[in-house]
């Protein structure tokens, strides 16, 4: 009995079922148990957390390979089983994850008005889902819960959980989350078709085997570009990032968190993962490609950004930019750039998830997003003028922050591939400070709209307590950011060393 306790407690299957065990417990609870329901709710996701932390402790810097690894036969074929592990570039992903779920259920504590239950259950299957994505190292297996993590964002109707399309906040959420679910699914199209033709020369679906695989030239670009229809639209790249700013603006604030600082994510991980190791010439060869797209991006959200007139759509174009500063840094193809790369990804994990918070907190009390009706908000605001403050200068990469050290590392090590990319991200950095100080100038500053804006309250005590995370994770990241470099930096010298990048 101790031994099977052990196993269960102490290992990445448990942590993958742990969510789910809540949301079983919670599926059987009255829909009238509200207090009994948030609970069961907060705690599994917290107790999730602490699971998560056991393995940043326990995690060994030293070693390149998996760790915590498991497999599982679940089918009667020999090249298809469950198997799972993590190393130093899916760690903090994982950490990431269990971090912003307890923040979602806390967002919807009061202010989630109908199915909640259900929006526990959403967000811990959810949770699930995208944990073992990132543990996943089953090429088939990573496509199922790729694509799987749509099923809590969308769901049948009325009674499963929907997160875009029942908590949304305007009259066009059921189109947003259709569109949200026909883009990315469309593009995973291709990458399926991949994964069926991989087998027939590999006769596995090992991630292992697979590295160890060295496929033609011709086939490593057909199957680089099948998991680039993919993994682009997740990012999202230039042109499939249309989908993103609606999604945002019509699904609930948890929904924009946990878009924003996880699943966004998945696109990029998925390069790191698979297309970077697996098809190495052809990544070179699309470096040029991507350096172009990624380019293009920036400079062309930074400018949409300034035009916008709902705050959610403003955060939604800053997330494009600085994804696309992620994918600058990850096909520089050097230590730097990646390190920095996988650092501003759990940076805007943290960054762009507060300021949906912010967002978040002003539409509960005004009921509009619209920036035309803020303004003098820091004498009926104090508290929130602070902190939104915090995290646009963490938005513009001020130094002593987190978003500093990825964006600086991203520089390095796309400068010493391509001068004029570093030139032309460094443009997007500029435009991504006019934009953040022209935001905050037009809701803090100027003159107060009582005419629109008729009920004052500052933050309370439960919005400070989750805002207080945020800002201690930037910091530290900004301030002594080798905490996390030292767990990722023998994993990513390996994976440039396996490419010959170098």
């Amino acid at each position: 009995m101790l031994q099977f306790l052990t196993l269960f407690y102490f290992n990445l299957s448990g942590l993958i079922l742990c969510p789910l065990l809540g949301s079983i417990i919670l599926s059987v609870i009255p829909d009238s148990r509200i207090r009994l329901i948030r609970g069961i709710g907060l705690c599994t996701s917290l107790i999730t957390f602490l699971y998560s932390l056991f393995f940043w402790i326990q995690f060994d810097n030293s070693t390149a390979k998996f760790q915590f690894v498991e497999t599982i036969r679940w089918l009667p074929y020999p090249n298809i089983h469950f198997y799972i592990g993590i190393d130093g570039i899916s760690l903090f992903f994982v950490v990431l994850t269990t971090f912003l779920i307890p923040i979602c259920i806390l967002v919807g504590w009061s202010s989630i008005k109908s199915y909640k239950r259900e929006y526990m259950i959403a967000f811990l299957i959810c949770e699930s889902f995208m944990i073992a994505v990132f543990c996943m190292l089953d090429l088939l297996l990573f496509y199922v819960f790729f694509e799987s993590v749509l099923i809590p964002m969308l769901g049948p109707i009325p009674y499963s959980p929907i997160i875009i399309g029942v908590w949304g906040s305007r009259q066009r959420k059921i189109q947003a989350a259709y569109q949200f679910f026909l883009y990315t699914l469309l593009g995973s199209v291709f990458i399926l078709l991949a994964i069926l033709f991989i087998p027939s020369q590999t006769g596995s679906t090992d991630l292992q085997i697979l590295l160890t695989t060295e496929f033609s030239e011709r086939r490593q670009i057909l199957l680089w570009i099948a998991f680039f229809a993919s993994f682009s639209v997740k990012v999202p790249m230039i042109p499939f990032h249309i989908w993103l700013p609606e999604a945002h603006v019509e699904a609930p604030t948890a929904g924009s968190v946990i878009l924003a600082g996880i699943l966004l994510k998945l696109g990029t991980y998925g390069f790191l993962r698979f297309s970077i190791p697996m098809f190495p010439e052809a990544t070179l060869y699309f470096t040029p490609f991507v350096y172009a797209l990624s380019v293009i991006a920036i400079i062309y959200t930074s400018l949409t950004t300034i035009r916008q007139i709902d705050l959610k759509k403003i955060i939604a174009y800053s997330s494009v930019a600085h994804m696309n500063f992620v994918t600058i840094g990850m096909f520089s193809l050097n230590i730097q750039g990646i390190e920095g790369s996988i650092l501003l990804m759990l940076s805007h994990g943290l960054v762009s998830s507060a300021l949906f918070l912010c967002v978040g907190a002003l539409y509960d009390r005004h009921k509009t997003r619209l920036v035309k009706y803020y303004g003098g908000l820091v004498s009926t605001m104090p508290m929130f003028s602070t902190i939104f403050l915090f995290f646009t200068l963490a938005n513009m990469s001020l130094p002593g922050t987190s978003s500093f050290i990825g964006e600086f590392l991203i520089l390095v090590g796309a400068f010493q591939r391509n001068s004029l990319v570093a030139t032309l991200a460094a443009l997007g950095m500029i435009l991504g400070a006019a934009y953040s100080l022209w935001l905050y100038n037009r809701v803090i500053f100027g003159n107060f709209k009582p005419k629109f804006l008729q009920k004052f309250s500052d933050l309370n005590r439960r919005e400070v307590l989750i805002f207080l995370p945020f800002v201690v994770g930037i910091i530290w990241m900004g301030v002594y950011p080798e905490v996390f470099l030292e767990c990722m930096h023998t994993s990513i010298g390996n994976l440039v060393q396996h490419g010959k990048f170098d």
